[in-house]
């Protein structure tokens, strides 16, 4: 089995192409979708976040830690070990199934996090910082504002980049992107194999 992670900044296409890894075969694990879970009733960092935030709604943590480096640090100390304790039992439940599988974690904050171990491999999706912008604004409740507040406090993606086994190149048309992305795949599955 191999896993390899998927990143890159805000709406540079990350969920079109874990889509059409998806559709080509991987297995995928959304990081974002498990922070929905271990802060559920039933979540593994429910209580600790209750207790050091008093919420546990996302829109409202959001708001309480955004700007606030050591209330963000203090979050995410919380949630990300949670995270990447149920991505791995993900994945090793996929493992005893399919020994040759690829799985693929998706996660926005991959490196900045410390996600990294246990990854064979990093692909990191990127577009120019006016598609960003532009992809961003379609989103439901984005403001100008607020989305350029957003990608100021991100790593830039050049960083990101210099960490990459793979780079995506979303910036041209979607065929392209899904050239680009089959390409990946097929590596990771001789690595894989």
């Amino acid at each position: 089995m191999l896993i390899a992670g998927l990143t890159g900044g805000m709406a540079c296409g990350k969920s079109f192409v874990a889509g059409a890894l998806r559709d080509l075969g991987a297995h995928i694990i959304e990081a974002d979708e498990l922070g929905h879970q271990v802060i559920a009733p039933d979540g593994e960092a429910r209580a600790a976040v209750l207790a050091a935030f008093g919420e546990t709604d996302r829109a409202k943590l959001a708001a309480a830690v955004f700007g606030k480096p050591a209330e963000l640090a203090k979050l995410n100390a919380i949630v990300h070990p949670a995270v990447r304790a149920r991505a791995r039992r993900i994945a090793e439940e996929i493992g005893a199934r399919e020994p040759h599988a690829v799985v693929v974690y998706v996660a926005a904050i991959l490196i900045e996090s410390g996600g990294m171990d246990g990854l064979s491999r990093i692909i990191v999706v990127t577009c120019t910082r006016e598609q960003q912008l532009a992809r961003a604004l379609e989103r439901p409740g984005a403001t100008e504002e607020s989305v350029l507040a957003r990608l100021e406090h991100q790593m830039p993606v050049a960083e990101k980049v210099a960490r990459a086994d793979y780079v995506i190149d979303s910036s041209g048309t979607k065929e392209e992107t899904l050239r680009q992305t089959k390409m990946v795949m097929e590596e990771l599955r001789k690595l894989a194999s």
